[in-house]
């Protein structure tokens, strides 16, 4: 049984850059934003507007760690397009107007309960803050992070020591796929050997953040080597345009069971339901099937309120 974990409101402010930095490809800014940070849990997200009046859409970035004393809140930004850009170009003394917390925090389980956090290039971002949490409640926490290329790393002391999960996790393993750093291949390469040397200790919980075609894998492979007691909590980097549930831009079918014993599929939305979900409950069959969304997700047939062919002239 895991803690039941809560979702406070995100709230508005106008958060100052505290400090700027580069980490590798990617930028590691703090942001004095005191309320946020008091409610902040791992694996929630802040959107951040970009200060440009052409862009009105906010940029939902993971929250890589929270300090209430400080008032802090840190983030890593990938500058892949025009907003992000903007974001990563921010020093301190800048303002970013923030939305935050946002989305449900990762479940944490009994104390003791081994644990594997995995990330993919940007995505290691909350997983040291996690680590944290876990460790500090007696848990053995292996680490893996992994990119296409050593330049793409985030989560290792080779890339950076603060955003590092060396030192807080009891092992880290690192993975390229081209070989540049660490061991060549992907993450899921070194996760079975992982999930077995930790099985000594009872089902590990595994956590991961990445792309979606990687969680897949996580998934599966944990399914695998475990069977039965697999539990797998996965972070998605689903699209949000709005981040607080009103454009439906990141919206994935879901199973769940309801109050009555049934389990039903629903189109849920990234940014409220999740983005962390359950492995076991994202239908896997219908996501990454719509070439022309780019992978995207279909509406399975037997979802709650999906549309029927209809007789008629």
């Amino acid at each position: 049984m895991s803690r039941t974990t809560t979702a406070p409101a995100g709230v508005q402010e106008a958060a100052e850059v505290v400090s700027a930095r580069p980490v590798g490809a990617y930028t590691h800014l703090v942001l004095h934003a005191p309320e946020a940070a008091r409610r902040a849990q791992p694996g929630q997200f802040v959107a951040c507007g970009v200060g440009d009046s052409g862009m009105l859409l906010r940029r939902s970035l993971s929250l890589h760690a929270a300090d209430p004393v400080a008032g802090t809140l840190e983030v890593v930004v990938a500058a892949a397009g025009p907003g992000t850009r903007l974001l990563a170009a921010k020093r301190p003394g800048d303002v970013v107007p923030t939305t935050a917390p946002l989305g449900r925090p990762f479940p944490i389980p009994e104390a003791g309960t081994p644990g594997v956090v995995i990330g993919g290039g940007y995505g290691a971002a909350p997983l040291p803050w996690l680590a944290r949490v876990l460790t500090a409640q007696g848990s053995r926490v292996v680490g893996i992070v992994g990119a296409a290329s050593a330049d793409r790393l985030l989560g290792t002391s080779a890339v950076d020591d603060a955003t590092a999960l060396d030192g807080i996790a009891d092992a880290l393993v690192v993975t390229t796929d081209d070989g540049s750093l660490g061991a060549p291949g992907r993450v899921t390469d070194a996760l079975p050997e992982v999930l077995l040397e930790l099985a000594d200790l009872g089902d590990p919980w595994v956590y991961a953040c990445g792309p979606m075609p990687m969680l897949r894998s996580v998934h599966t492979t944990t399914r695998e080597v475990l069977g039965q007691g697999a539990r797998t909590w996965l972070a998605v980097e689903e699209s949000m345009a709005c981040g607080v549930g009103v454009c439906m831009t990141c919206v994935l079918p879901v199973a769940q069971d309801d109050d009555d014993g049934v389990r039903r599929t629903r189109m849920l939305r990234a940014c409220t339901a999740g983005p962390v979900f359950d492995g076991d409950a994202l239908r896997w069959d219908a996501i990454g099937a719509a070439p022309h969304l780019r992978g995207g997700a279909l509406v399975p047939d037997d979802a709650v309120g999906a549309p029927t062919a209809m007789g008629g002239h």
